[in-house]
């Protein structure tokens, strides 16, 4: 007797087991070759769809941190729609899955008293669609829910789709697991950084420093030991760390931290004036100095001054600082009177000075003056764990300023900012944080608004039907772009990184109309 391989499907038609057993083995090769998870779920997501005729499909993951169901990927769906996808246990048809650990089929939404709708996805026709949803199970527990949206055809029953998606589920466990595994990482480094933010705000005033990387609680160690003496102190690092606030932290939690704290951006101030700011003038010392004007020593006595950027002082300031830093007296420009100041010192600068001193660009005795206590602030990209609470911070902070209400960024676009160097550091971030937070008009940050220098892996998948030399010079665009980036404009230095000689970027920058004097900004 010849055995018949067909079911009836939802729609009444012939449905052949082999199209059921070629879907899960597409799937299991798809996860297979895939080392992506977020790469990997829209795909096998929209091959459900295709089998089943359905409108829509999603995946929900339980984040056991806030006992919340969170829709983590979707086909099918707007961005609006998957944004309000969050569900107490309990909630809706897709809470009380996870409540009950069983499957939960209404054919008829319209007729549905726990379908709640929360995300939009029917109107007025709620009785024409059928919604299946089933449980995830890990070790006996539900982590998730696999659910699927189609226009309702009367039949006796869906035990074949119920079945279907419960195998898809159970194929999808270890993607589930690895992005639950990240939404439980980012609660836990955002509960630990908020009671790492209320006990420093009581000792040592870090509230303004965002960060919980085991390299951030070095510096903040370092601060908290330096910061009750009065030696000197030296922040090093890249543009954009935050030497600044690293020395708010110093004063603020000094005895000094009812005093003056003056800061000066010695980098800013033009060498002619650079004296007269940081020592005071009398009047009549040059042309223009119509009174007497006290320097920041003298307004900094009693308290700390700041100098950033200390390794753009001009020689001849350096001779007249360490003068200071030796005996902490000075003369005002054009005065004969010796003032004695009571101030400490803390310095910045990005710069070699090492290198510096070799090329006697800097003072040899000025830097062992003020290198008593260096403190090395490490880079973004060697504390990327530090990303995601920055990234919460700088919503919440335009949340705040712009009266907006940004709820959360997708799991795609917060890839795209771990993969990223940050040449820029966290100033950088921030930047690219408040432009996405305007770019997103759903109050969701998508991989799509963040810049263009982020988004090279996904311009390649947009570029698939362009031609091949299309592609490749939209490529070559970018990466001259993000190097320009990195190098601020300097066209030697990013000829050096793309290993061209200056010659052939000038024909690309050309060929690309790209204005390298555009970039010569974008990090400061």
């Amino acid at each position: 007797m010849e055995r018949d391989n067909t079911i009836c499907n939802y729609s009444g038609k012939p449905c052949n087991i082999n199209d059921e057993m070629n879907l899960l083995f597409d799937i299991s090769q798809t996860l297979i070759r895939s080392q992506d998870v977020s790469s990997t779920l829209t795909p096998i997501l929209k091959m459900v769809c295709d089998h089943l005729n359905s409108d829509s499909s999603f995946l929900a993951i339980l984040n056991r941190q806030r006992s919340q169901i969170v829709v983590g990927e979707s086909y099918g769906l707007s961005p609006a729609q998957e944004s309000k996808g969050k569900f107490k246990i309990g909630e809706g048809i897709i809470g009380r899955v996870v409540e009950l650990a069983r499957p939960v089929v209404i054919e008829n939404l319209g007729e549905s008293k726990f379908f709640s709708n929360k995300m939009n996805q029917l109107t007025n026709q709620g009785a024409n669609y059928t919604f299946i949803c089933v449980p995830i199970f890990q070790e006996e527990q539900v982590v998730g829910t696999l659910s699927s949206t189609m226009k309702y055809r009367p039949q006796n029953s869906y035990d074949s789709e119920k079945r279907l998606l419960a195998i898809i589920g159970t194929m999808l466990v270890q993607a589930v697991k690895t992005k639950r595994t990240q939404m439980d990482e980012i609660e836990k480094l955002r509960a630990e950084n908020l009671g790492l933010k209320q006990t420093s705000s009581k000792a040592r005033n870090f509230s303004s420093i965002v960060g919980n990387s085991s390299k951030m609680k070095d510096v903040f160690n370092q601060v908290s030991l330096v910061a009750k003496t009065m030696s000197t102190v030296l922040i090093r690092g890249e543009s954009g760390i935050g030497k600044e606030m690293i020395a708010d932290a110093i004063h603020f939690s000094s005895d000094r931290a009812e005093k003056p704290f003056i800061k000066v951006n010695c980098s800013a101030i033009p060498e002619a004036l650079i004296e007269s700011e940081l020592f005071g003038h009398e009047r009549g010392a040059f042309t223009g100095a119509d009174s007497r004007r006290k320097g920041r020593f003298e307004l900094a006595d009693g308290g700390t001054i700041f100098l950033d950027e200390i390794g753009d002082l001009p020689m001849s300031t350096q001779v007249k600082l360490l003068r200071v830093l030796q005996e902490r007296t000075f003369e005002r420009l054009g005065g004969t009177e010796t003032l004695k100041t009571d101030v400490r010192f803390v310095c910045a600068t990005n710069r070699h000075l090492e290198e510096m001193m070799t090329n006697g660009e800097f003072r040899e005795d000025l830097f062992y003056r003020i290198n008593v206590f260096p403190l090395f602030v490490p880079a973004l990209r060697e504390r990327k764990n530090d990303i995601p609470l920055l990234v919460d911070h700088f919503i919440q902070k335009y949340n705040n300023q712009n009266n907006a209400s940004i709820n959360r960024i997708t799991q795609r676009a917060m890839d795209r900012l771990m993969m990223y160097s940050w040449p820029g550091n966290v100033r950088e971030l921030e930047n690219t944080i408040e432009r996405a937070c305007i770019m997103a008009h759903d109050n969701v940050i998508h991989s799509y608004s963040l810049p263009t220098t982020l988004q090279i892996e996904e311009n390649i998948g947009e570029h698939k039907k362009d031609g091949l030399e299309e592609t490749i010079s939209s490529i070559e665009k970018q990466v001259i772009q993000k190097a320009l980036t990195e190098h601020k404009g300097s066209i030697k230095r990013t000829s050096e990184q793309l290993k061209i000689s200056e010659r052939k970027l000038g024909l690309r920058l050309m060929k690309y109309k790209i204005k390298a004097s555009d970039y010569k900004n974008k990090n400061k």
